[in-house]
Parts: structure tokens; sequence; C-alpha cells
């Protein structure tokens, strides 16, 4: 059996460099225009459709393009940056700019035909139709047709 001796401070070092790193593709990721944001997504199951919501302010609807299978949907536009050089008074600006792109897997296929899009004050709503085989269906039983028998046949036969 090999033993070997535990050195605390050289595995701790190790976790430092992996969390250097994980910071640097962080700072990365910041600085480049297709990694600055993403719009936040809502998906809603609302019976035999979902309802999916993107909030994407200041967008207009012509830079957003939409691609939706049966069972993904792909959002991906492009919030256009102003030239804040030009403009005297600017200090600082926190408003992220840039490409963007989000895949959402769905929990259910869905009529990808048959969607419907909605945009309004910087909200895209998509209602996604759930293909038939995937929606909850109700089947009422009748129990009219039971009525003057017992719960349990086994307690019938008992007495």
């Amino acid at each position: 059996m090999l033993m070997r001796s535990w050195q605390p401070f050289t595995e701790i070092e190790t976790i430092r460099q992996q969390l250097d790193r994980a910071f640097d593709r962080l700072a990365t990721a910041r600085d480049n225009s297709e990694a600055a944001w993403m719009p936040a997504l809502e998906l809603v199951d609302a019976g035999d459709n979902f309802v999916l919501k993107a909030q994407l302010p200041g967008i207009d609807p012509k830079d957003v393009d939409v691609q939706v299978t049966r069972e993904a949907i792909s959002i991906s536009g492009e919030r256009h940056c102003e030239n804040t050089d030009e403009k005297p008074g600017y200090v600082r600006s926190e408003f992220r700019r840039g490409k963007f792109h989000r895949v959402l897997p769905l929990p259910a296929p869905i009529q990808n035909d048959s969607v419907q899009a909605e945009c309004f004050d910087g909200i895209l709503t998509l209602t996604l139709p759930k293909v038939q085989e995937a929606r909850n269906k109700v089947v009422k039983i009748n129990l009219a047709q039971i009525a003057g028998t017992t719960a349990n046949p086994a307690l019938e036969q008992a007495n």
C-alpha cells in the first residue's frame, strides 16, 4: 500500500489557482461583447401551452431572431451600442450592450408551426402550444355505473 503525506498548503495553492483561472474566464467573458449580457427568461406551463417571456428592453424586435424547434427555443439578437464618446457629459454607463444568444430546452415537445409571438414594452411573449400527446388530458370517470356496488369487491365476498 502506497502512503502519501497530506500537504494542505499544496492543496490550498491548487484551489487558489483554479479560482484565479475561473475569475480570469469571467473577466474575459465580461469584456467580450458576445457574452456581455443575456436577457432574462420565464417559462410557464399554462396547461395546453407553454408561455415564454423574455425581457428585451431597448431592443427593436427587428434585431431579434427567434427559432423554435419541437424541443427547444433559440433567441438571439443585439442591443446596439450608442456612441457615448461623442456625447459630452457621459461619466459612466453600465448599460449592457452587444450580441446575445440563449437556447432554452423545453420540458415537453411543442407544435413549432403554431407558435404565436407578441412584443410589448420590451417583453417578448411566445405562446407555445404543446403537441397533443403532451397535453394534460382530463378524463371524467362515471361513478353512476358503480353506485350500487361496494368500493372493494373483496369486502363483499368476505361477508
